[in-house]
């Protein structure tokens, strides 16, 4: 394993170990019937000025279900930005609407050596206090120097100019249109680098779609998962453009869905942009990759749009690497040992 991958692996566990201790001081019933409202109440219905989050039992039971399925998305969209610009590290970073913290979790683990400056924004305090104690607790330095600060997100957020990496989570869609345009922008003219993340729905693709516009206007580049800064090809409607990251689920995770699993797949749409240079994927695998004897189907997104290219046997290590290939993953550009 990568010793990036390896370090985002502990800092996952380290994440579930201190989730799972905290779950332990609520009775079962008390967990699965808060994870259960909580969950409702977040799918983009309530006030950002009146969150949902009543008290620490709440937090507890919403942080346990939904903060590592987060991380772990986070995680998968800061590793295809890395990829992109391997040379470079943020100084400073904003989680806007970073509640518990899962994207300040996923930062550090995606940069885990260097001094950063990281603010969570969010408008639940009791969600704020929750993050700052699982953080304290991490032994990890980013994350224990964390600032946690009470914020209204929407129209009127001010950010420090000269922010290296905003973070936006699982936010978008509890904003209106209005304060959704005002955080993308607020996040486009501070920010170096800006990453957005949203459920992969069909409605949270359009989200992305239309942030990754908004961020573009502002002058920055697509880093991932787009290999380039041009239209979306995806006719709206028809399609949408979304990935998935695996999650070990929870004991809380299975009694509140009644699911039998180790693990579930957390589908998300994201988009990645900066200011400074960077190299996007020559291509994206979009979909899980199709395997037929002696070849592999590929449907991919490229400069030149959407596209589905069969690698076969005789492509010799082209096929191999397009049989270890996974949905979301970078794809190089021409086979070099094609036939000319």
């Amino acid at each position: 394993m990568h010793a990036s991958a390896a370090e985002g692996a502990r800092t996952g566990e380290t994440l579930r170990a201190a989730l799972a201790g905290l779950v332990d001081g609520l009775s079962a019933r008390q967990a699965a019937q808060a994870t259960g409202r909580l969950i409702e109440n977040y799918r983009g219905r309530t006030p950002t000025d009146a969150p949902v989050l009543r008290d620490r039992a709440d937090v507890v039971a919403y942080a346990a279900y939904r903060m590592p399925a987060t991380f772990e998305a986070v995680r998968s969209a800061l590793a295809a930005f890395r990829a992109g610009a391997p040379g470079w590290s943020p100084g400073s970073h904003v989680d806007i609407g970073g509640g518990t913290g899962a994207a300040t979790w996923a930062t550090a683990a995606a940069w885990p050596d260097g001094e950063r400056a990281t603010t969570v924004l969010d408008w639940a305090e009791p969600a704020l206090a929750l993050g700052r104690e699982l953080a304290g607790g991490a032994g990890v330095e980013a994350l224990r120097k964390a600032r946690w600060q009470r914020q209204v997100i929407g129209d009127g957020l001010s950010l420090p100019d000269g922010t290296d990496l905003v973070t936006v989570s699982y936010v978008l869609g509890e904003l209106t249109a209005a304060d959704r345009h005002a955080v993308v922008d607020e996040a486009a003219r501070a920010a170096q680098a800006v990453v957005l993340i949203e459920p992969g729905t069909p409605d949270g693709y359009l989200r992305i779609r239309e942030a990754r516009e908004r961020l573009l206007a502002a002058g920055l580049r697509v880093v991932a998962p787009c290999p380039h800064s041009a239209q979306c090809p995806i006719e709206p409607g028809a399609d949408w453009c979304h990935f998935a990251a695996r999650v070990s689920r929870s004991s809380l995770h299975r009694q509140v869905k009644g699911g039998s699993l180790p693990y579930e797949d957390e589908k998300f749409a994201y988009v990645a942009a900066a200011r400074f240079p960077a190299a996007p994927a020559d291509a994206r695998v979009v979909r899980r990759p199709q395997l037929r004897k002696g070849q592999v189907l590929l449907d991919l997104c490229g400069p030149d749009g959407l596209r589905r290219e069969t690698v076969t046997k005789r492509q010799g290590p082209r096929y191999r690497t397009a049989r270890d290939a996974d949905w979301g993953d970078a794809w190089p550009g021409e086979d070099p040992h094609a036939p000319t």
